[in-house]
């Protein structure tokens, strides 16, 4: 735990009592605060206390008495409208934050030659695979790295800061609309495509809450910014063009003049404006498909950045594993491949997983986000069938209509079922079958994980069945 002490002797409220917020809780209650918890789901507040994280009713507080208010990312800032605690916090002026932030001010708070190096990594798609992916070539580079934020543990949960630490953090629009003091060493924006309109209310605010990540960069620091939409582009014209820190351009689609492209199977290292192939990328089994091409180069241009050897990050790329539920193997049975691409909450990333097969059966549905799969239409071709299940079947089966045969599954369990028996007697050779379902999955499962895990445990159940019941024993 990072004990936060900014706040020792004041009274803090915590809003939004999920994982970010207990771990706020606790590290603010470490460093001497007077925290007030609060959560309003009855069910999460009686966690909190079975968790050790007692819980005040905020609302029946005199908000003045309040240093600051910690904010869950989740909860709505401005749009549709702020949440009644925001519209209360700044009635009487009382600073609103993210357990960001509070990390951000622990580490700025440090002598300078007592501070870790932080890595911050965003993006709409690919930012938990290049995060990973950057503490993974840390670790073969003998560095000492924690890996936190969006991804794995909340951010106060790692260990105490010191001098000679890498911090690798995954960073969410919330989270960065709600923070404004950290700095980073490395910053990396992947890639931008609409999304979360429903929190930022359009692509300007969108692209304005991912845009803070370069906030307080300097001289020293870095911004790795990919190049191959229009709206990182942008971004890293107007970087390059003000020149406050290096910039890195990183592509998987164009060879660039300078910076790091990933085109035809080889990492290219442009850096220096010298062009050198520095990688292999076909033997990076976990790294398929042009968009892990695009995490590869931005992992390689951070840690180049941060001074490791461009020959122990070509090793470490091939020895990478890859993340639960994104291009994730579930398994082969007679034949029939199964891939669990569950993260693929959104027509943007489904594609990213539809480009690296030639022929799928594609499981697809659940919560759609704005414009449902109308941008899939150039993989429809790729498809042998799709089995829909959950919210949005009907949508989908009407966007499919005529281009697609499609299966009403209805639920993951009889999707898998059925597109494994149309797979087997297809007669190609591996078949693949992929859970890539281009929605959010609220509908039937907790999250993208618990519906990830369901299909790897329906997988595992077809490989135990006995052979009559159509599965290999």
């Amino acid at each position: 735990m990072i004990p936060i002490t900014e706040f020792k002797g004041r009274d803090v409220a915590v809003f939004g009592l999920a994982r970010t917020g207990l771990a706020a809780a606790r590290a603010l209650a470490a460093g001497g605060a007077r925290v007030h918890a609060w959560d309003d789901n009855d069910a999460t507040r009686a966690a909190a206390e079975a968790a050790g994280v007692p819980t005040s009713d905020i609302n029946s507080r005199d908000w003045r008495s309040f240093a600051a208010l910690v904010l869950s990312p989740g909860v709505p800032l401005t749009f549709p409208e702020p949440h009644r605690v925001v519209t209360l916090a700044e009635a009487v002026g009382v600073p609103i934050m993210s357990d960001i932030e509070l990390f951000a001010r622990a580490v700025n708070a440090l002598p300078a030659t007592q501070r870790p190096k932080l890595i911050g990594i965003t993006g709409t798609n690919g930012k938990s695979t290049t995060s990973a992916l950057i503490a993974h070539i840390l670790k073969e580079a003998g560095k000492d790295v924690r890996l936190g934020g969006n991804i794995g543990n909340a951010i106060l949960e790692l260990p105490e800061l010191h001098a000679g630490a890498y911090y690798v953090i995954e960073l969410s629009s919330y989270q960065l609309d709600i923070t404004s003091s950290l700095r980073l060493d490395v910053a990396v924006w992947l890639n931008t495509t609409p999304d979360h309109l429903d929190r930022h209310g359009d692509m300007a605010s969108y692209v304005a809450a991912k845009k803070r990540i370069f906030l307080n960069q300097g001289a020293a620091d870095w911004a790795v910014i990919g190049v191959d939409d229009h709206y990182c582009a942008q971004i890293c014209t107007e970087l390059t063009r003000l020149g406050v820190q290096h910039v890195a351009p990183i592509s998987s689609g164009q060879a660039l003049g300078r910076g790091v492209s990933a085109i035809g199977g080889k990492l290219v290292d442009a850096l220096s404006g010298r062009s050198e192939i520095v990688a292999e990328l076909a033997p990076a089994q976990a790294l398929a498909g042009k968009h892990n091409a695009q995490n590869a180069a931005a992992a390689y241009a951070a840690t180049r950045a941060l001074g490791v050897d461009h020959r122990i990050i070509a090793s470490a790329l091939t020895t990478f594993g890859g993340l639960p539920h994104r291009l994730e193997r579930a398994g082969t049975i007679e034949g029939v491949r199964f891939v669990n691409d569950s993260k693929a909450t959104n027509a943007n990333a489904a594609a990213q997983a539809l480009a690296v097969y030639p022929r799928v059966y594609w499981i697809a549905g659940g919560v759609a986000k704005d414009g449902g799969i109308a941008d899939l239409a150039e993989f429809f071709p790729r498809m042998a069938k799709a089995y829909l299940i959950g919210q949005s079947a009907g949508d989908f089966a009407d966007a499919l209509r005529g281009k697609v045969p499609t299966v009403m599954a209805g639920n993951l369990e009889a999707a898998v079922k059925l597109a494994f028996n149309d797979a087997r007697a297809s007669g190609e050779p591996h078949p693949v079958v992929l859970l890539s379902p281009a929605c959010a999955s609220f509908d039937q499962f907790r999250s993208y994980e618990e519906r990830g895990d369901k299909f790897k445990a329906y997988v595992a159940a077809l490989s135990a069945a006995p052979k009559s019941n159509g599965a290999k024993a």
